[in-house]
């Protein structure tokens, strides 16, 4: 018998196998690499990387004559915080606003809870940047994004990788986590150089405040940090010397039907300048991801060749540019 008569039944069983064998995952080009790279780096203006910020500017605003000096984070610290949905009374009263909403009522605004931790000094295992931030928004994701936001979330920079983790209420088809950028550091400490001093904003509250804010791109997305005027102590820590406590971090969310979130504020409780815990915070990543995460669709550009998780609003984050 032939070589090729023996080898015929073999050959018969070939398609068989391939059919029920797992399909090969083809490894991604270089230049599709390097496009997913690029779709998933938002301008930040210079608060979480350099896109778009060109010398001489630079993304930096010097302080001019008679405006307060910068505040800076704490090398390390830790808030829990109260998140407020505007969805009414927003144009009437606009942010910064104490917690809860002067002006506005709860008919106004849906209220949920989270917390972030940050250190400075943290250097990523891998050494790709420096510093560490995890911001966890529980039962009520970062509504930023177009669709509902009914699930708890946390967004992980470490270095320069930032991932996006879901938990046991995530949506249906959401990964535990996923890549949302390889190009977004957490704020420096001294990251308020990046936004111009208000003068308007900081008169809310009594003149309580010194807030900071820009409206970005001809959508006039808002993005603000306000910080407490007084330096003071942290409760509970007296070795700590006195400093500007951040009071409240305010933007522009999604105005979508869902989320309908076109005024967020993150009123900031207890800040203090304590170190997080790893254990609780960062080293999830390595729990929850695996070595190479998938991209996140999270906004209708990050998925070019699937389907987005909703359709991108005009007013998008995802659409801000210098």
């Amino acid at each position: 018998m032939s070589i090729s008569h023996r080898l015929a039944p073999l050959l018969l069983l070939l398609p068989l196998y391939a059919a029920a064998a797992e399909p090969l995952a083809t490894p991604p080009l270089p230049w599709q690499e390097l496009a997913a790279r690029l779709r998933h780096t938002y301008y930040t203006g210079g608060v979480h990387n350099d896109k778009g910020c060109l010398p001489p500017f630079n993304c930096s605003y010097p302080r001019q004559s008679g405006q307060p000096s910068n505040p800076r984070y704490p090398k390390w610290w830790v808030s829990e915080w109260t998140m407020y949905r505007v969805f009414s009374g927003y144009d009437k009263y606009p942010p910064p606003y104490a917690s809860p909403p002067k002006g506005l009522t709860p008919d106004d605004y849906e209220v949920s809870h989270g917390a972030s931790y940050y250190d400075a000094s943290y250097v990523p295992p891998d050494g790709d940047g420096s510093g560490a931030m995890m911001e966890h928004y529980d039962k009520r994701c970062l509504p930023i994004f177009p669709g509902s936001n009914h699930y708890s979330c946390s967004f992980v920079s470490l270095g320069n990788k930032a991932y996006f983790l879901t938990y046991d209420d995530r949506l249906p088809g959401m990964p535990q986590c996923c890549q949302f950028s390889l190009n977004n550091h957490p704020p420096r400490q001294d990251f308020i150089r990046h936004l111009p001093y208000n003068k308007a904003e900081s008169s809310h509250l009594d003149n309580s405040l010194q807030a900071y804010s820009r409206l970005v791109g001809p959508q006039n997305i808002l993005f603000g940090y306000a910080f407490n005027k007084k330096a003071t102590r942290d409760a509970g820590q007296p070795g700590v010397p006195p400093y500007r406590h951040p009071q409240s971090f305010y933007f522009s969310g999604d105005p979508s039907p869902e989320p309908n979130a076109p005024i967020v504020s993150q009123n900031y409780d207890n800040f203090r300048a304590e170190r997080p815990d790893p254990a609780r915070t960062w080293d999830q990543v390595a729990q929850m991801c695996p070595v190479k995460p998938q991209w996140c669709c999270l906004f209708a550009s990050d998925c070019p060749n699937g389907p987005p998780a909703a359709s991108d609003n005009p007013k998008s984050w995802a659409t801000l540019k210098p």
